[in-house]
């Protein structure tokens, strides 16, 4: 393959056809941009007593609770890299929003923990989104960016810990101690355990929450969720039942948590859309693409859940009918330099099948944007771009917007060309090159207008007729996950 080694400067029309070992060192160095925000003195110094906080309430939380078992998952103690952004902790007390602590029982008997976001201010009745965290080391804090953006944006959110990650029970409860152990292996945790989340999110006074029976044996557990919520320790339903519109519900998910709600999203009738972060699956039970490097393959070519023996139906795929956004970025897990061209459309594979279905549908790359970019890691172990975080929550919005809560204002959103020229970014970046689009990935953006219009771009960095400037999106000025989050409450 022939090498162009001229000096870099912004990519044009993507993708090259040629690889410039120069131009893919500035464009890895994007994945080194985040630390610029948690390197600080001033950050630093909260992160340390956040973590020491953190430890000190997870230990006794423990201690007031000895029927849970969590403190062998990797961020139980919620220290460091496993802490999220310091700077969006105390939400509730600084006035920008509201936000309950839940405990509920898992289907086969494990303890999830979880939060549920929303604001004083909106309307009575609001649509809601469940996350779905990634594996390993992955608790719901790192993904805080996201609910608090989405609860700003007018939605009842519920962020939760699967089993064996963060604080939420390693094992279940006899007979299924094993079920979903371990969950990185399992697999059920991201995709039972997205389904056990959105039952809990649905449930009411009148309704309230009980497990279903377990996959492994059909057990039901349903009596250790009512001592526990006698006892005052699991919550009997969703704190805010009484503002959620429980016909406009959406999904998200990061990595293994992707693949759950890909196929939960089109398995589940209640789910109206899907956004899958770093990266989409398909609509079966083993289905999820792999992170890797390039594509969708790392040695195996998909994850998935093993099966459920006393509800083999679990376990049906099914036809793809709810439009879904994915969000990649150039470099997978663990993030390394390219060392020839990618295929261009390794990442979009799913995309372009819900395309191929007559589904609306999307995949957004981040240039020099990592499969960290998901999950704010404050260690600089974890290499993440600057302003992928913000990327991620403007079109999560955009696409819940558009899908969940059926908002004309999404349209302009999703067509905006803000991204192509990001002010902030340029400021970094080591070519000044705005455009926060990958040049080895198209993006691409492929869904209906209205009944009869179709806005349907396959290379999103280069723009495409139909696409609105910054001014023309409904956004006044730079968008700032940080700004919108800690924005005072109405």
């Amino acid at each position: 393959m022939a090498l162009a080694l001229s000096a870099p400067g912004p990519a044009g029309a993507t993708p090259p056809t040629t690889f410039n070992p120069v131009q893919e060192a500035e464009n890895f160095s994007i994945t080194q941009e985040r630390q610029a925000v948690y390197d600080t003195p001033e950050y630093q110094a909260q992160l340390g007593e956040q973590s020491l906080q953190n430890s000190t309430e997870a230990l006794a939380a423990q201690a007031a609770d000895p029927g849970r078992f969590f403190t062998n998952n990797l961020c139980w103690n919620g220290m460091n890299g496993c802490a999220g952004d310091v700077r969006l902790y105390d939400w509730e007390q600084n006035g920008y929003g509201l936000v309950r602590r839940v405990l509920f029982t898992a289907r086969d008997g494990a303890t999830l923990s979880g939060r549920v976001w929303a604001t004083r201010a909106g309307p009575a009745k609001r649509p809601g989104v469940v996350i779905t965290d990634g594996s390993v080391q992955a608790d719901e804090q790192l993904y805080w960016y996201a609910a608090q953006a989405l609860a700003k944006d007018g939605y009842i959110v519920l962020t939760f810990d699967p089993q064996g990650q963060g604080q939420s029970d390693t094992l279940g409860q006899s007979p299924d101690e094993q079920e979903g152990v371990p969950a990185q292996s399992d697999g059920r945790p991201f995709y039972d355990g997205t389904e056990d989340a959105l039952n809990f999110f649905l449930s009411t006074p009148k309704h309230p929450y009980a497990p279903v029976p377990s996959c492994e044996t059909g057990t039901s557990h349903a009596a250790k969720q009512d001592e526990r919520v006698a006892a005052g320790l699991d919550a009997a339903y969703n704190p805010f039942w009484k503002q959620l519109k429980a016909k406009q519900l959406g999904l998200a998910g990061h990595s293994f948590g992707a693949a759950g709600v890909s196929y939960i999203a089109q398995w589940d009738p209640r789910v109206k859309a899907v956004v899958a972060w770093y990266n989409r699956g398909g609509p079966s039970p083993e289905g999820g693409s792999v992170p890797s490097q390039q594509g969708a393959s790392s040695g195996k070519s998909s994850i998935g859940e093993k099966p459920c023996p006393a509800d083999p139906g679990a376990r049906t795929t099914v036809p793809i009918t709810k439009p879904g956004l994915g969000m990649s970025a150039d470099y997978g897990l663990p993030p390394v330099p390219n060392t020839g061209l990618p295929q261009p459309l390794a990442k979009s594979s799913w995309s372009l099948a819900y395309s191929e279905a007559g589904v609306d549908s999307g995949e957004i790359v981040i240039r020099g944007g990592s499969h960290l970019d998901f999950s704010f890691i404050p260690n600089q172990a974890f290499g993440a771009s600057l302003r992928g975080a913000d990327e991620i929550d403007w079109y999560t919005s955009a696409w819940f917007d558009k899908y969940v809560k059926h908002s004309k204002a999404a349209n302009a959103r999703l067509l905006t060309d803000r991204w192509r020229g990001d002010a902030l970014e340029a400021a970094v970046d080591p070519g000044h090159d705005g455009n926060s689009f990958s040049f080895y990935y198209y993006s691409r953006l492929d869904f209906h207008q209205s009944r009869n219009k179709v806005f349907d771009c396959e290379n999103l960095r280069d723009g495409c007729p139909g696409m609105v400037s910054e001014n023309q999106d409904g956004y006044a000025g730079p968008y700032s996950y940080l700004s919108v989050d800690t924005s005072p409450d109405g």
